[in-house]
C-alpha cells in the first residue's frame, strides 16, 4: 500500500488531490460528490466545511464510503 505524501484541494479545478509516494494520483471532483451525496443545504454546508478546513478527513469519508456517518 502508498504511503500519503501530499494533499490539497485546488480551488480552480473543485478537487481534493492526494499524492502517493508511488508517484500514482488520486482527484475527487468536490462538484460530483456534492451534487451525487447531498441531498439539502445542510449536508452540502458541511462538505463545504471539510473540503476547506480539513481535506484529508474529505478524502477519507468519500475514499472509505462514510459519508452515511458525516450526515446522520
Amino acid at each position: 500500500m502508498s504511503k500519503l505524501i501530499s494533499y490539497q484541494f485546488n480551488i480552480d479545478t473543485a478537487c481534493v488531490e492526494l499524492v502517493f509516494d508511488d508517484r500514482s494520483q488520486i482527484s475527487i471532483d468536490f462538484t460530483a460528490v456534492e451534487s451525487e451525496a447531498a441531498d439539502n443545504r445542510f449536508q452540502r454546508s458541511e462538505l463545504d466545511y471539510l473540503i476547506y478546513n480539513d481535506p484529508l478527513a474529505y478524502a477519507d469519508l468519500i475514499l472509505n464510503s462514510k459519508l452515511n456517518v458525516l450526515f446522520e
